[in-house]
């Protein structure tokens, strides 16, 4: 018995002991404020957890409806020692104060509170307070109290503390030139965050946000007094329209943190002895005016808005060509300014020159100073006909402020000369001879001279049978049969080779899709055209490799055409320009656009079909 009352007592005490271990895992979180106050009179809400080791962020404030939040929240940690029975225990607490007072009488709640430890929440109960009358004097007494205490914590923060300036690069310009402007908040305080952020909308101007995670802050002085100042934002501005533009205010309320020392409280080992509030300033740029000058009169002709400092240079085409070749003039205007509005130059071609849609690559980055970088426009164009040119330059103007004066550059003037193509260029249609008289030209007919004159006839006086004409023309007829005999034996023998049947069809099969797409360009319908030439571009290569259409991909047809013979150029152009009618199934585009793209489809299968044969 005894043994076994052992036991029980045993397994009580493991008990007890897990019991306590899972105890140890839970947390408070209670509230502690007066739950009578005046009207009138400031009082403390606090809110302690005990653990000073609570989730970030994770405080969710009670609502404090009938209450003016005077200061707060502030959060500070601190430790309370405890000996019972000379057994000591240490304690660590998290407390978050709110600093409160009720200006008439009544019944107040304030709401529950709550806080994460370790991913668990923690909430407090809503408790009433009762707020009384204090009367007459004594309730005045106690208001004056409390907005002396109020404005000592709002004294902490002077007017000139916290300063916000919009900082403009200038403020008289031409229309179409950068202007820099850097919001910049200057302090002597220490800020905490933001609240009612109003930005300007600059109207009137074309504006870029600039990144800022690279300043770092730095000591200025601003009006006799030495600030620490950041740029919070950046922008780039480009005005639209000349005349007095005018920046909205920027509108910003700043929060700073104030540390106050509290003598009733002092005991700075235990974490005591200081009051942490919170004070808002409403800070604003004001309006600011900036003056935007028409350019000059007398703009060359050649001008198209370009403002800033560029310099333009190009690629010119081989000055011999052949006829019905394509050929593209490269111009690329570099510089800082108003790159992203540029247009494309005028490149004036020969009337017998085939000129296609402009295309336009780019590399621009914006700095402080501007847009820089560079536009490339390239003029694809097809001569035609054979003969000399001579292309004209391609003028580019700008207005240069640094100059006050309009700048026009040119590419030097090229001359081409355009020879006969390999079938005889633009030659016109072949005429036709011969020697006889009876003969006459032909220029497309299939007529020739007939002679009316009467033919001479004889009379047949040997058979035709074992002569030697029979002979000749028996000997002909066995060499026909015999021809035609191996001739559709290798055409039996090709017809069961599959390989060679697609292979030999590729190119007519591509050329009927062609045509096909050709008459969806004409109608324009832009989606049934690119899905024709996507099925021209796989059929004819599934066909031509004798690979399904399943297997194939971009990349192992480029692959395929590098073995066998097809330049890196034209194989990664195949590949280029069935990616180009993916894109466009779906986007806009133009009928230079889809014609551009059915020559060029044409170009390149024909050139594969040259090179490839089996």
């Amino acid at each position: 018995m005894t043994r076994f009352f052992r036991h029980i007592l045993l397994l009580l005490t493991t008990l007890s002991c897990f019991g306590t271990v899972r105890a140890a895992d839970t947390h408070t979180f209670e509230i502690n404020t007066p739950l009578i106050v005046t009207a009138g009179e400031m009082f403390r809400v606090e809110f302690v957890l005990d653990t000073n080791k609570p989730d970030d962020g994770s405080f969710t404030p009670p609502s404090f409806e009938g209450l003016d939040i005077l200061a707060g929240p502030t959060t500070s940690t601190g430790f309370e020692f405890q000996s019972i029975n000379g057994v000591s225990s240490q304690k660590k607490t998290c407390t978050i104060t709110y600093v409160v007072v009720a200006q008439s009488a009544g019944n107040i709640t304030i709401g529950p509170a709550s806080i994460e430890v370790d991913g668990k929440r923690y909430t407090t109960k809503a408790t009433p307070i009762e707020v009384v009358d204090g009367g007459g004097a004594s309730q005045q007494q106690q208001q004056g109290r409390a907005a002396e205490q109020g404005n000592a914590v709002q004294n902490k923060v002077a007017k000139d503390d916290i300063v916000l300036r919009l900082n403009l690069s200038r403020t008289n310009v031409y229309m179409g030139e950068p202007i820099r402007a850097s919001l910049t908040l200057y302090t002597r305080a220490s800020i905490v965050g933001f609240e009612d952020v109003k930005l300007p909308s600059f109207n009137g101007f074309w504006s870029q946000e600039l990144p800022v995670d690279n300043y770092k802050p730095q000591r200025e002085t601003l009006d006799g007094k030495v600030y620490d100042s950041q740029i919070i934002k950046e922008y780039l501005l480009y005005p639209q329209q000349s005349g007095s533009l005018t920046i909205e205010p920027t509108d910003i309320t700043a929060v700073a943190r104030v540390v106050i020392q509290n003598a009733r409280n002092f005991d700075p080992f235990f974490g005591g002895g200081v009051e942490e509030y919170n004070v808002k300033r409403k800070l604003s740029t004001g309006a600011i005016t900036v003056k935007v000058n028409e350019l000059p009169a007398g703009a060359p002709a050649s001008f198209t808005g370009a403002v800033g400092e560029f310099t333009i240079s190009a690629e010119m085409p081989p000055a011999q060509i052949k006829a019905n070749s394509a050929a593209t003039y490269t111009v690329k205007i570099s510089g800082t300014g108003n790159l992203t509005f540029l247009q494309a130059p005028t490149l004036t071609l020969p009337s017998s020159f085939e000129a296609y849609s402009v295309r336009n690559t780019e590399s621009i980055r914006s700095t402080t100073q501007g847009t820089t970088g560079y536009r490339q426009y390239e003029y694809p164009f097809i001569a035609r006909a054979e003969g000399e040119y001579e292309i004209p330059p391609v003028e580019f103007s700008y207005f240069s402020p640094q100059k006050d004066a309009y700048v026009t550059l040119s590419t030097e003037a090229l001359n081409m000369e355009v020879s006969p193509d390999a079938s005889g260029g633009n030659q016109p249609a072949q005429v036709v001879t011969s020697t006889s008289k009876e003969d006459v030209r032909q220029l497309g007919s299939d007529i020739r001279f007939i002679k009316l004159t009467r033919p001479a006839l004889r009379k047949s006086t040997a058979p035709l049978m074992l002569s030697g004409t029979y002979f000749v023309l028996l000997i002909l007829i066995i060499a026909i049969f015999v021809a035609l005999y191996f001739l559709l034996r290798k055409m039996i023998r090709d017809s069961k080779n599959t390989v060679l049947v697609r292979n030999r069809r590729a190119n007519k099969v591509a050329v009927q899709r062609f045509r096909a797409a050709e008459r969806f360009m004409r109608s324009g319908d832009r989606q049934a055209f690119y899905k024709e030439m996507l099925r021209a571009f796989w059929g004819y290569m599934s066909d031509k490799l004798n690979i399904p259409v399943a297997d194939l991909t971009k990349e192992s047809i480029r692959e395929e055409l590098l073995r066998r013979g097809v330049t890196t150029e034209e194989a990664q152009r195949f590949t280029d320009i069935m990616t180009r009618c993916d894109e466009a199934q779906y986007s806009p585009s133009t009928s230079v656009e889809m014609n551009e793209v059915y020559t060029e489809g044409v170009r390149i299968i024909s050139h594969i079909e040259s090179i490839v044969k089996r």
